[in-house]
């Protein structure tokens, strides 16, 4: 199925006139004429839904700095990260963390239009395809569920962060776009609606087995997936809960398959349609259809590619958890490491035998070079990454750890190492060589969906299909239903508890107060489940869209973690915290001058 919808992705933008970019606001593909013509054999109905899909993988988001960011709609979900906790960039395509964006920002107006692209092709579908195709009636009604819900998923997109756009449920072309905005709750019920319609659709499958010739497709158990996540803005826990149980008895769940490696595995493609995987992108290895987060979240030894465009932040490599389930803490390892101003720290994270003059260029930013051990500063820091949550060195490359990696001009696959401060990745050195953005900064790289040595082909032509919802995001949504309605439940602990002994970390418990798994109160699960998540979905679009609906981006990414930072914690660029108008994104400029029935979003400068 997968080849079925990427190839012919090329076909469909030709049958719907989509070759040239449009004006912002003309998201119709070319008009009710010609989209009604456009359904009237089977394969071009087949190519016509694929259009639809194919509105998931637009791409054409574009930073300061002139790069462009591979996506699903958007700034694409991984990019996301970078707005959270989880992720930080020196590009200046993050400037809503730097305290430089207005309401004419490309991040809100292509995000604006990508979407809004979606819903005007799933539009399209659902008017035309029922009564101008000739196609059987039970693959109509399908292709029609998973056309309602595309569409919701699109409005769920602008939802998330627009919180309240114009609501279109039927073709329009450019003249037409004049509609209020809906409030947040009108649109979350229009998605409602949507995803009701595809559940009672009884053609919709529940569930794609791997291998099965419809894989990557929408199922009933991915709509009550996403009905549920919708509930959980509402906050309305127990329709929530019951969708959630759907989805678990439509088959889905943690994938085990790999013993002790099974997360990392996970987002190898051997596994990329297992039981966990509810809805993804699906990627092949060719140009256009592939992903390119090994090209910004790898390293230029990633065959010479990669460029670390996005780096891990130390927040997130300290929220990693000991095994036994206690909390990490630098003092530990460090004496003292936490009272350090953050350039002393430095020396700790020095190679053995530094040079004079690496170690006078350290002294010179502020390294504290009289605790350097030159015969074991690395075996010191090393120490500090060992006995974690498996998921840390599965995720991320922390320094002095190994990558396999294919330095520019090698024949064959070499082991690097992450070493500071960077020499070579060229024999004898070995060095891991960051991007050519951060060669002269130390920052914690990537391993999680970058490949290693001979994995990697092109830089856009990643084959490993990209999740949009997984099952481990379905058991911890759970979880905090179940909490944030009743409190402290055993039944709560138990999903959580499937991620982390997936992972390999101490079970939460509710008996042994002793024990650091111990669980106290609502707060503390409230805590814990939200920590899950940081821990597990880095690179996955979920922490920033989360850190909105808990309104806790301000305290988790502005005051605790204040700044793009080197692995010790400098601070190279400070982020900038404007004001709680930061938990909405504004409507943007072009789409309020062009459309006057639109509202400005309040806090916004346009």
């Amino acid at each position: 199925m997968r080849r079925h919808i990427t190839n012919i992705i090329a076909l469909c933008w030709i049958v719907f006139g989509l070759g040239c970019k449009r004006d912002l606001l003309d998201t119709a593909p070319a008009g009710p004429a010609s989209a009604a013509t456009a359904w009237t054999t089977d394969a071009l109905t087949d190519q016509g839904i694929n259009g639809v899909y194919a509105a998931l993988r637009q791409s054409n988001v574009v930073g300061g700095n002139g790069l462009r960011y591979n996506s699903l709609t958007g700034s694409g979900l991984y990019a996301t990260d970078v707005y959270g906790l989880n992720t930080q960039s020196l590009g200046s395509a993050v400037d809503l963390n730097y305290g430089a964006t207005t309401a004419d920002a490309n991040l809100f107006a292509e995000t604006w239009e990508q979407l809004y692209e979606g819903v005007s092709r799933a539009n399209d579908a659902i008017a035309y395809m029922p009564v101008k195709s000739p196609s059987d009636p039970r693959k109509k009604a399908r292709y029609l569920a998973e056309c309602k819900f595309l569409r919701a998923y699109f409005y769920f997109r602008l939802n998330q962060v627009f919180q309240g756009v114009p609501v279109y449920l039927e073709p329009a072309v450019f003249d037409r776009f004049t509609k209020p905005r809906a409030s947040a709750d009108s649109v979350w019920d229009v998605i409602i609606q949507d995803l009701s319609a595809a559940i009672s659709e009884p053609q919709l499958p529940l569930f794609y087995p791997a291998g099965d010739a419809g894989y990557g497709h929408v199922t009933r158990g991915a709509a009550y997936a996403l009905r549920g996540k919708v509930y959980m803005y509402q906050k309305k826990w127990d329709l929530a809960i019951a969708d959630f149980e759907h989805v678990k008895a439509a088959g889905y769940s943690i994938f085990t398959g790999a013993g002790a490696n099974s997360y990392q595995m996970l987002f190898k493609q051997a596994n990329e349609q297992c039981r966990e995987m509810i809805f993804s992108m699906q990627n092949i290895g060719q140009p256009g259809y592939g992903g390119d987060i090994p090209f910004y979240c790898g390293s230029a030894t990633t065959r010479g590619q990669g460029l670390s465009f996005y780096s891990a932040t130390p927040e997130l490599v300290d929220r990693y958890e000991n095994l036994d389930g206690s909390a990490f803490n630098w003092n530990q390892f460090i004496p003292g490491y936490n009272q350090m101003q953050p350039s002393a720290r430095e020396v700790f994270f020095l190679r053995d035998h530094a040079t004079a003059a690496e170690l006078q260029a350290a002294a010179a930013r502020g390294a504290a070079v009289s605790q350097y051990l030159p015969d074991g500063n690395e075996a010191r820091i090393l120490r500090a990454y060992a006995n974690r949550d498996p998921r840390l060195n599965q995720t991320i490359i922390t320094p002095y750890a190994t990558y396999v990696g294919r330095p520019v001009g090698q024949p064959a696959d070499l082991t690097v190492t992450f070493r500071w401060p960077y020499r070579d990745e060229q024999p004898p050195v070995l060095d891991l060589q960051p991007g050519i953005y951060t060669v002269s900064y130390c920052f914690y790289g990537y391993r999680k969906f970058v490949p290693e040595g001979s994995e990697a082909v092109g830089i856009d032509q990643s084959p490993i299909d990209f999740p949009i919802m997984r099952y481990a995001e379905i058991a911890l949504l759970w979880a905090e239903a179940l909490n944030e309605k009743d409190g402290v439940s055993q039944e709560a602990i138990d999903l959580v508890n499937q991620v982390r002994s997936r992972a390999g970390v101490a079970p939460l418990q509710l008996t042994n107060a002793a024990l650091p798994t111990f669980i106290a109160s609502q707060e503390a699960l409230r805590n814990r489940i939200r920590n899950e998540f940081r821990v597990e979905f880095p690179n996955e679009g979920i922490d920033y869209f989360n850190q909105l609906r808990w309104r806790t981006l301000k305290t988790a990414k502005f005051a605790s973690q204040n700044g793009v930072r080197v692995v010790w914690g400098s601070v190279l660029i400070p982020y900038v915290w404007t004001g709680d108008q930061l938990y909405t994104w504004p409507v943007p400029l072009i789409v309020a001058q062009m459309n006057p029935a639109i509202t400005k979003t309040p806090g916004w400068i346009y």
